[in-house]
């Protein structure tokens, strides 16, 4: 296939909404479908990205949007159950000295301005609309949809996320697993004096932690071990997150007031999976949370998504044929710096669950964003 005609990816998240504005930009042809009516435009409270992240949305062309939406700074601090600061450690610039360690911002504006990106770029979106079969030969896949369309295509991406429907159809078996940790999350107005996240390790949960995601907002969360969800009423969700929060001090005193809205509250369980095989099957392969996933330990989960579709698409546009080679070089470019990335944030949370007092926490945080600097 020498002149590649039309893309289609699964799913418009971070990884499928980046792929489509960098392949866009090279000239090729994208359908994007994602299952969400609302492109889930509105979901979420807050997200924390990493320099190596920004590093991608700079080259998105939205890095100017993004740093006038959210919050950046430098620095992460170790308190105390009860506010005192133990310790302020200065973050690794990830994505390099021109670009903050860190940046906190509302994840629906994270999400807005990647859809505005989308559709600058002119790739035709579908939304409500999922992929259902897919029929493959040497050329390229034949797809069929819940609305009874069909569409050929010489390549699919699936970015459909860690629940990847389009992983199961083309036979990767590989599931996510629970951790054994669930998060509670909400967003909330900002205290003044919140220049960085500040986390909390003990109290009644593993971690409560705060990041500021704009001038006037946070968002907070409190880390525990996973209960069973069917047990949790969703119209008890702030009792318990408030029941929770309300043992920590310092800026916590002024945050849990505002713990007060259930459906504004997320409570959800961290998951790993890393599929080790390859991440292709035929002309069908796999982007972001589909291919892999981690607790939001080290904060990495957006990051490696786009660093994903930034990789696979430097190797579409690169001029080569789209073949296994190319296929298996993306997942060989990519397999290594994931693993670190989900060993490394997986065991943080084990350390915790199993109690052990000597971990060397610092050490492995810093090896990793050490790692990470560098271009993936």
């Amino acid at each position: 296939m020498s002149t590649p005609r039309t893309v289609l990816v699964i799913g418009g998240g971070a990884a499928g909404n980046a792929a489509t504005v960098l392949l866009r930009r090279a000239g090729i042809a994208v359908d994007l479908v994602e299952a969400k009516a609302d492109w889930n435009a509105t979901a979420g409270s807050g997200i924390t990205l990493q320099g190596n992240a920004l590093r991608v949305l700079r080259e998105l062309g939205v890095w100017e949007r993004v740093k006038e939406s959210g919050f950046g700074f430098d620095s992460v601090g170790i308190t105390a159950p009860d506010g005192t600061v133990l310790h302020v450690a200065r973050d690794v610039r990830t994505g390099g000295d021109d670009l903050p360690a860190t940046v906190g911002m509302e994840r629906p504006r994270l999400q807005r301005i990647l859809i505005d990106a989308v559709r600058a770029g002119g790739a035709r979106v579908r939304l409500g609309t999922r992929a259902t079969e897919f029929e493959q030969d040497a050329d390229g896949v034949t797809v069929r949809f819940t609305d009874g369309t069909e569409g050929r295509y010489d390549l699919v991406i699936a970015a459909d996320g860690i629940g990847s429907a389009t992983r199961a159809a083309v036979g990767i078996t590989d599931k996510p697993e629970p951790t054994g940790m669930a998060i509670w999350r909400v967003a909330a107005p900002r205290p003044a004096g919140v220049v960085r996240t500040d986390l909390t390790y003990g109290g009644p949960a593993y971690i409560a932690g705060y990041c500021p995601t704009g001038d006037t907002t946070i968002y907070a969360y409190v880390v525990e071990a996973n209960r069973d969800r069917a047990a949790i009423p969703p119209e008890t969700y702030a009792d318990e997150m408030r029941r929770l929060a309300s043992s920590y001090g310092g800026h916590w005193a002024d945050i849990t007031p505002h713990i007060t809205d259930p459906a504004k509250v997320n409570y959800t369980w961290f998951d790993r999976m890393l599929v080790e095989g390859p991440w292709h099957r035929g002309r069908v392969v796999l982007a972001g949370d589909a291919a892999h996933c981690c607790p939001p330990t080290l904060a990495q989960g957006a990051a490696m998504s786009l660093e994903d579709a930034l990789v696979l698409a430097e190797l579409l546009t690169s001029g080569r044929e789209w073949d296994d080679a190319l296929l298996r070089e993306y997942h060989e470019r990519r397999m290594p710096r994931v693993r670190a990335v989900v060993e490394a944030s997986v065991r943080l949370g084990q350390w915790q669950l199993d109690g052990v007092r000597d971990a060397d926490v610092p050490g492995l945080m810093g090896r990793t964003m050490t790692m990470l600097r560098e271009l993936p």
